[in-house]
């Protein structure tokens, strides 16, 4: 089992890196790391003597003056590289370059000098090295205005602004999940490698993104319809864009009925995905569920009885608390990486409507059990 420790382990590319960690319990141990120790030789010594594994991502991205940014980047790694020192330490360091190496902002070359740094301490020192260069970065719960247009589009569609597009060139793009398990087969890997270029995985106007992005509102958070997803890049930017809502006020969704003197119809979900459906009835006081997904779009629709339906994002204390009612039939969306359940708090069976877009292999099942 290696131990794993992440600088920066609470930042967009960490947070994931180190949630999907948590996934492999028997594979990986992971050594927490906090922003402050930094500041604190005894500990940052401490973290480095616990780790055979560090993945340095700990920076800084944006700043008024960059100068800052550039002064701030390079003092981490110098840190972080006399600490190595300091404990006569081998593990294996892991440094999250970007592709603005080569162009010409105190940014890119902070990068490139912190990369050769770490190089030159692993060829002194007898440890191993990984230089990333990384593309690109988008996926959920990133920050808007800081880690990708991405996020900046999916905050400003979902908050009722608008975004503005300041230059219409092609990006190279990598999904955060696929970055980090680019990350982790580096680790498995174990071989120093200066420069490792980490490929993109798709190739977008900005524009085009956008189009996307603006036909997910219409169609998905204005009328709960879920969009055709053609391609992996599709569903991942899909996925992204869900979770970007204020989820306290957007949920529980009420269903339009039909009524007439037979009684009511009420239309669940409309896709141009497939998929599967399925329905349960649910006896008083039990509790289905206590799970959470990575890649999948999940639906849970009460149409009979009394529900209470609780979602809880698997690094957050916070329970979110959805109170259903069959009478007046609704619905509650699980965003990826919220573990979910559904419990019926009435005196009457509960009925329940579940569709996802996979059917269910329990070879790759994309189901992880958490108490929420």
């Amino acid at each position: 089992m290696k131990k794993i420790g992440i600088t920066g382990q609470n930042g967009f590319v960490g947070s994931h890196l180190y949630n999907t960690l948590g996934l492999r319990p028997e594979d990986f141990e992971r050594v927490d790391f906090e922003r402050s120790f930094f500041d604190d030789s005894a500990k940052l010594d401490e973290f480095v003597k616990k780790c055979d594994v560090i993945v340095h991502l700990a920076a800084m991205n944006r700043h008024p003056d960059p100068e800052v940014i550039f002064n701030n980047n390079i003092k981490l790694v110098k840190k972080l590289v006399a600490s190595l020192e300091k404990k006569n330490s081998k593990a294996h360091v892991l440094f999250s370059s970007s592709s603005q190496e080569e162009k010409d902002n105190l940014y890119g070359k902070s990068k490139k000098e912190g990369r050769e740094i770490f190089a030159d301490w692993a060829k002194k020192s007898g440890g191993k090295f990984t230089g990333m260069i990384i593309p690109n970065v988008f996926g959920p719960f990133g920050k808007p205005n800081y880690n990708s247009f991405v996020a900046t589009f999916c905050h400003k569609l979902t908050h009722g602004e608008t975004p503005v597009i300041d230059n219409d060139g092609e990006v190279k793009l990598i999904y955060v999940g696929e970055l980090v398990q680019e990350i982790i087969n580096q680790i498995e890997t174990a071989e120093t490698k200066d420069i490792y270029e980490v490929s993109y995985t798709s190739v977008n106007k900005v524009s085009e993104v956008l189009n996307k992005l603006e036909n997910y509102k219409k169609l998905y958070f204005d009328n709960g319809e879920i969009p055709e997803l053609n391609t992996k890049f599709d569903l991942n930017l899909f996925n992204t864009f869900r979770c970007y809502f204020e989820i306290k006020d957007h949920y529980p969704v009420k269903f339009t009925q039909h009524t007439d003197p037979r009684g009511a119809f009420v239309e669940v979900i409309r896709l141009g995905i497939g998929g599967q459906c399925s329905f349960s009835t649910t006896v008083p006081g039990i509790t289905r569920g206590n799970h959470f997904h990575t890649r999948k779009i999940e639906r849970f629709a009460v149409i009979k009885g009394k529900a209470l339906i609780q979602l809880r994002k698997i690094d957050s204390d916070e329970v979110l608390d959805f109170y259903l009612d069959g009478n007046e039939p609704a619905y509650v969306d699980m965003p990826i990486w919220y573990t979910h359940n559904i419990k019926n708090i009435g005196e009457e069976e509960l009925y329940t409507i579940f569709w996802i877009n996979e059917p269910f292999n329990p070879e790759d099942s994309d189901t992880y059990f958490v108490e929420v």
